[in-house]
This record gives C-alpha cells, sequence and structure tokens, in this order.
C-alpha cells in the first residue's frame, strides 16, 4: 500500500524486514522482485505521486563554474524519479527512453584507462540484462544491427572502424505509473511517500546499520529499523547520504578510505559538426537511424567505434547519432511561421511581417505536411533528441540538406571529478552538495580522435563529408551530462578502490546495500537505466539468498 508519511504520528517506528530508499527504476525493481515474497518491505520515497517544488528543492546543489547549473535541475524527487523527467515521443501519446546495456569493453580493465574494471565481465550480467528487458517493456535482448534492418533500412556500409548497432526505446509509464499500481497492491510492500532520510544510525562500530531516521517538510520525524537496508537515491543523493551519516564515522558511513562521493561520471553531450551527404540518396537509406518500430518494438540505429580500435588507439566509448537538418529555405519557412504565431499574441505588428509571410509561401510544401504530422502527433515538425520520424516523411531527399552529428560520450573515472558537502543547509537541516567536474586529456582526445576516424570512414564508404566543429582545440560540448550520474559509490572487490563490494553491499557493514548507477566503476556511453535495473534484479536474488540464510 501507499501510505502518505505526513499522516504518520512523530517519532513512530516502523519496523521490516528490508527498507529500500527511492522509489525511482532502481527502488521500483528492488521492490517488484520483493514482491508477493514472505518479506516485509518498506519502500521511502521523498516525493509523492505528483511534482511538488518544495520537495523538490530538497535536491539542491551547486556545481563548480556552474557547468551543471542548479543540481536540483538534473534529478527529480517524485514517485518514479527521473523517470517522470524522460521526454523522447516512441509513439502516439507515449513517452519514453532510449535503452541499451553496456558492451563488453565497458566491463574490461583497460590497461589505457586508470581505475577502469568490474568485478565481473559483462557475460556475468547477462541473464540479468535478459530479465531487464521485460521490466522496461523492451524487446529481445538484442542490440545488433542485423536483427533489426531490412531491405529498406541497410546499415551504412563502413568497413573497418565503424560499426552500427542499436538502441531500443521503452516507456516511462512503467515505472511513473504501471509499477506504482502493482506495488500498491502488494500485501508485504509498504511506499512511504513524502519521507526523506536525514540519516543512517549504525553500532558503535559503524559495522551494522541500526535504524534510518526519516523526516518530512512539515516537521513530523519516524525511524525504521530493518534486516537490510538498500539505498537507491540516484547518483548524487546516494553519496549525499552516505555523506551526511556521520556520527560514528566522521567523514561518513564508509567513507574511511575518502571514496565517498569521488569518480563522479556523466555521459557529456558533444556535438560533432555537420555530415554533408555525397548523393540525395543518403537520406533514404538512413532510416534504420531513425526512431522507427520494428515487430512494434521502437529502435534507432546509432554508430560506434569496433572494440578493436578503441583497443589498439586507446580510446574510451563514444556513440555517434544522426539528425537530418531542413534545407535553409525550410528552415527560414518554420522560423518565420513560430514568428507570425507569436505576433498573434501581439497588437504590435512587426515592419518585417511580410518578409516572413513570404518565407513561410516558399516553404510551404515542408511546413504543410510536416505541421499536420505535428499537430497530430504523428511525425516531428523538425528532427530532434525528443523526436523520430522523420524517415517516413515523403520526398526526404527535397526537405534535408545534411545531418548532424552528436556524440554521447564515455567520460573517465577521476577521483577529482567528486561531491563534496556544502556549509549551505536544505529545508531538513541537511547539508547541500557541491559537484566538482572537469574534463580530463583522456576525455578530450578521445573525441577528437573518434571524430577524425568517423570523418575517414564517412568518406572512404562514399557517405559523405563529415565536416567537424570544435570550440577551439577542444570538442564543442551542448552539456557536461545527460542527466547520467555515475560512479561516486563505486564497486569494487577492494575497499581500498570501491565503496561497494561486488554484491553492492557497503565494505564493512553487514546490511547495507546501494542500487543504481552510483555503483558503476566505468560508465561506457550507454544510457545507464538498463543497467541499472539490471544490477537492482541481481541486488534482489543476492538479499533473497542473505536473508535465508
Amino acid at each position: 500500500m501507499l501510505i502518505d508519511a505526513l499522516n504518520l504520528s512523530s517519532d513512530q517506528i516502523v519496523e521490516t524486514d528490508v527498507c529500500i530508499v527511492g522509489a525511482g527504476p532502481a527502488g521500483l525493481t528492488l521492490a517488484r522482485e520483493f514482491a508477493d515474497t514472505d518479506l516485509q518491505v518498506c519502500l521511502l520515497e521523498s516525493g509523492g505521486i505528483d511534482f511538488d517544488k518544495n520537495t523538490q528543492a530538497l535536491s539542491e546543489g551547486e556545481s563548480v563554474e556552474n557547468l551543471f547549473g542548479n543540481l536540483a535541475d538534473l534529478r527529480r524527487l517524485q514517485f518514479g524519479g527521473t523517470a517522470n523527467s524522460w521526454s523522447i515521443r516512441i509513439g502516439k501519446n507515449e513517452i519514453g527512453v532510449r535503452h541499451l546495456p553496456l558492451e563488453p569493453i565497458d566491463f574490461e580493465k583497460r590497461d589505457w584507462l586508470p581505475y577502469s574494471g568490474w568485478p565481473f565481465n559483462k557475460s556475468h550480467l547477462d541473464p540479468f540484462y535478459e530479465r531487464a528487458q521485460v521490466v522496461c517493456k523492451l524487446g529481445s535482448f538484442v542490440y545488433d544491427a542485423e536483427s533489426w534492418q531490412n531491405e529498406q533500412t541497410p546499415q551504412l556500409p563502413f568497413k573497418n572502424h565503424v560499426m552500427t548497432s542499436m538502441f531500443q526505446f521503452g516507456p516511462r509509464a512503467v515505472f511513473t505509473h504501471e509499477y506504482r499500481e502493482e506495488i500498491h497492491r502488494a500485501k508485504n510492500i509498504t511506499t512511504y511517500l513524502h519521507a526523506n532520510l536525514l540519516s543512517i544510525e549504525t553500532d558503535d562500530t559503524a559495522k551494522t546499520v541500526t535504524r534510518l531516521r526519516v523526516a518530512c517538510l512539515s516537521g513530523k520525524n519516524f525511524s525504521i529499523r530493518a534486516k537490510i537496508f538498500i539505498l537507491a537515491a540516484g547518483g548524487i543523493e546516494n553519496a549525499r547520504l552516505l555523506l551526511l551519516s556521520n556520527k560514528v564515522q566522521k567523514a561518513g558511513l564508509g567513507n574511511q578510505n575518502d571514496l565517498v562521493g569521488r569518480f563522479f561520471m556523466d555521459h557529456p553531450l558533444v556535438k560533432c559538426g555537420k555530415l554533408i551527404p555525397a548523393s540525395p540518396d543518403v537520406f533514404k537509406n538512413t532510416a534504420l537511424y531513425d526512431l522507427r518500430r520494428v515487430n512494434n518494438i521502437p529502435v534507432m540505429g546509432k554508430l560506434g567505434l569496433t572494440q578493436e580500435v578503441m583497443r589498439r588507439e586507446q580510446l574510451l566509448n563514444i556513440s555517434a547519432i544522426l539528425f537530418p537538418v531542413p534545407k535553409p529555405v525550410q528552415l527560414k519557412a518554420v522560423n518565420s511561421l513560430k514568428t507570425l504565431l507569436s505576433l498573434i499574441h501581439n497588437p504590435t505588428l512587426k515592419k518585417d511581417t511580410i518578409k516572413h509571410i513570404g518565407n513561410v509561401i516558399v516553404g510551404l510544401d515542408y511546413i504543410l505536411p510536416a505541421a499536420y504530422g505535428a499537430l497530430t502527433k504523428q511525425e516531428p515538425f523538425l528532427p530532434s533528441l525528443a523526436w523520430g520520424g522523420w524517415s517516413r516523411l515523403s520526398n526526404i531527399a527535397g526537405r534535408f540538406s545534411e545531418f548532424e552529428v552528436l556524440h554521447q560520450t564515455e567520460q573517465a573515472p577521476f577521483p577529482d571529478n567528486r561531491l563534496t558537502l556544502t556549509d549551505e543547509h536544505d529545508r531538513l537541516g541537511r547539508q547541500k552538495v557541491k559537484l566538482h567536474w572537469r574534463w580530463h586529456d583522456i576525455d578530450i582526445d578521445t573525441i577528437k580522435r573518434s571524430q577524425e576516424i568517423l570523418k575517414a570512414e564517412f568518406a572512404q564508404a562514399g557517405i559523405g563529408e563529415l565536416q567537424i566543429e570544435r570550440d577551439g582545440e577542444l570538442p564543442k560540448l551542448i552539456h557536461p551530462g545527460a542527466h547520467h550520474h555515475m560512479g561516486t559509490t563505486r564497486m569494487h572487490d577492494s575497499p581500498l578502490q570501491g565503496v561497494v563490494d561486488s554484491n553492492c553491499k557497503l565494505h564493512d557493514v553487514a546490511n547495507l546495500f546501494i542500487a543504481g548507477s552510483s555503483v558503476f566503476p566505468t560508465g561506457g556511453f550507454a544510457n545507464p537505466t538498463l543497467t541499472i535495473v539490471a544490477l537492482a534484479i541481481r541486488l534482489a536474488d543476492h538479499v533473497k539468498a542473505v536473508l535465508k540464510t
């Protein structure tokens, strides 16, 4: 059932077997794995069913040089977690997000990448990935291009260092609505909304968690006692909660080796440049790289380097996504139409209104079908990161002039990219966090060399000319991250190099586990949700086994 913690009596003590902190994709996956078992489960969620600005303010924080802006804009304190922010239209009235697994090389200890290497390889995680596919409402656990292409949607003909693989897209409603109803019906799970973790309390040796202190914004406080505790509050908040829990260990729980909050990673978004097709036929042969449905599964192709070239040239992982750009006359028509629409509510007509009307008339052949498609939510008005469907438009070669190429990139794990507590406090009296982030040489060199390889491969395959754009000597950064917060409670067999062990248990703490991307030792370029869900399923299996012994 779902209980609003605002209605609890003050100083109440809740007794349970398993307590999960956070009702995002990680926490919800864990709760579902425990549903209808003999275990009593308590699920804590800081927010409510609906968005609340006062609750959201509890996630405020700062970043060095304001590179990430206010940290509250990067996460969501609400049932369903960050899934509430997913924004890609994957079907009629259906919003979702990209999914794909990490690649085998992402799990490897790479000699050229300090601090790399997971405690296990990808094949170990594959059975859990297969189960995660079902949780995320995806198709088969197949991401090679051959399984999704046909004669009308071939791969681009690269020969050497570049390959095509696929994204699958899953609906956000499974985490924001469907699983909420499932968990509400589960008799052994109690969800407490508006319940904010203040601190994790332990015995005098910090070897066992004894209880959680929880508070509501109303001022009400209560406690949770459990056999097993699992933090699933996200890549920023998991680390913050450990740092705040410093009653016994003054540097923060599990931070005896100064690792909590370090090794922060995200997936920087980088503008590669323009791909000028060698022939209009290129637009007809790139439908595989558009968001479309195959066997009713939304998929989209993307480009990446082969693992052989990454190893040989000592590069991080990177993806390249293609987005067609309308011809100048059509872009001018769209922009003029936007201006004219804005004038409807403006009593003062601008002197260049006639010019805008002329631009719209010239571009009617593009605007009319595209605008109709946008209004009926069948086609994009302009292709973008949150839209697909451009390959379904008629006269594709006549509409588009080039492709914009964007990268989602792997970031190397370095200890100086980190979260620290500040002297500023939120409304519950908890210290806020500050994010310290910068690129390292390996991040920059990987992007620049990868772009050179792409440029050569596009030319060699006769696809077109890639015109690389740079910010001086640096890659052209769109944003330092994609809201994929990883690494701050990293996994390693040794407590000298990781906060949690291979079972995601805090080193030297018997009953505290961590779920989510904060345990990732490295993050590849892949959106982390599928791996988060796979690890949560794996963790649930482990906890069940522990509680049976």
